[in-house]
């Protein structure tokens, strides 16, 4: 079989460079400037064959575009009305180029979040250096599923598709706002979370093991104050540490004054101040137990001595990290995991400090869904602690973002 070969479209650096934007795009960042053509981009040749577009193609993805308002984006933003005009034009190199970005942004958007820069809004997730692909994009374009292969990259999460359900219900502009916000979060995420992992949703105060589906355990948490917000990280749980010592973030020994002297700490001379480590014991901040995570932002799940607080309705009250109420429950679930359990149990018995390895490495998440499912499959409304949902609908509809809430200071406890 051969295909149709249309000439390069007088525009074609732009459709060379919004393939290579996008194919240079990080994981779940879209440049918020106009992508500047570089000297060799500019000098390089043209392309020896460009998808060709045919009316039925820009019909599919017209159709695809109207469909994104189902995935709480606006197709306003892919190019509607000029993929309409065109169409009604004729089949053009111009039609080509034009419905090409579009696509791509489409694509893009699905599979990674249209709001770029996150890290202020406590995103540390890595995807990887992720892009979309001119040529597989064409390669749809010429078999005719150019709206199938864009609906591949949305999420396939099942909470994903509640939240969906629920944007078709929404009876406000407010309600669908809340929904579009959740729908945006979850286009950040990876698409697969594992067999069996550790969920914390921080508006939710809850921590849920969860395995193929189904939550098997859920747990009590305090999570990070509002000008200590918990951090939105992925990685997994390699080993728990029994009577753990607790090394001070400097941000705490600031912010609490500690000098040498105070009873209950270890200070040792450092260049520009101290390091304050707390010994285990009775009142160390960690209590009896903390499981290891890997991230690079000091972050853990741990005890707590000051148990009060898994009993307040607003448990945002951490430096950072979690505190799991019964959590020598949970670290008994994960050692039994393919383990027999009496390494915890002989180490619970003892004082010293002992590091014990997991039997299996398990995936943790710690996420921030103001909507989000339970474990009956019903849809739950939480508060929004750290104020975020206003400020990823702000950025999704390109307004200004007014931030109003502190800066992001992550602190171990």
């Amino acid at each position: 079989m051969q295909f149709k070969r249309r000439p390069a479209p007088a525009d074609w650096r732009l459709l060379l460079l919004s393939g290579a934007a996008f194919c240079a795009v990080g994981a779940g960042s879209v440049p918020d400037q106009p992508v500047t053509a570089t000297a060799a981009a500019l000098d390089a040749p043209a392309p020896a064959a460009a998808a060709v577009w045919k009316k039925s193609a820009v019909r599919d993805l017209i159709g695809a575009i109207e469909a994104s308002a189902d995935e709480g984006l606006r197709p306003e933003d892919y190019g509607l009305a000029a993929l309409k005009g065109g169409l009604d034009a004729g089949e053009s190199p111009a039609l080509d180029a034009l419905a090409e970005r579009s696509a791509l942004t489409l694509a893009h958007d699905y599979q990674y979040g249209r709001v770029g820069d996150r890290a202020d809004l406590g995103w540390h997730i890595d995807r990887g250096q992720g892009s979309v692909d001119p040529m597989v994009l064409n390669g749809a374009v010429l078999r005719g599923q150019v709206r199938s292969y864009l609906e591949s990259l949305l999420p396939i999460d099942a909470r994903y598709k509640a939240l969906k359900t629920a944007l078709a219900d929404a009876p406000d502009g407010a309600s669908r706002d809340r929904i579009r916000a959740n729908m945006e979060r979850w286009r950040w995420m990876p698409r697969d979370l594992g067999r069996d992992y550790l969920y914390v949703n921080v508006p939710s105060y809850r921590l849920q093991r969860i395995e193929d589906g189904t939550v098997l355990s859920t747990y009590t948490v305090v999570v990070g104050a509002k000008d200590t917000p918990t951090p939105w990280i992925a990685g997994d749980a390699p080993s728990l540490v029994v009577n753990p010592w607790w090394n001070v973030p400097q941000s705490i020994i600031k912010s609490s004054n500690l000098r040498p002297g105070r009873g209950g700490y270890v200070f040792k001379a450092s260049a520009g101040g101290y390091t304050v480590r707390q010994p285990p014991g009775p009142r160390n901040a960690l209590g009896r137990l903390k499981i290891n995570l890997t991230n690079d932002q000091a972050i853990y799940l741990h005890d707590t001595p000051a148990k009060a607080g898994f009993a307040k309705d607003d448990r945002a009250l951490s430096h950072g990290c979690i505190r799991v109420k019964n959590i020598d429950q949970l670290a008994a679930e994960l050692m039994s995991d393919g383990g027999d359990g009496t390494q915890l149990d002989e180490a619970l018995a003892q004082a010293d400090t002992r590091t014990l390895q997991l039997p299996k490495r398990t995936n943790v998440y710690l996420v921030y869904f103001t909507l989000d499912q339970d474990e009956k499959g019903d849809l739950v409304s939480y508060g929004d602690p750290y104020g975020r949902d206003a400020q990823v609908i702000a950025r999704l509809d390109g307004r200004p973002v007014r931030d109003t809430r502190a800066p992001l200071q992550v602190a171990s406890n």
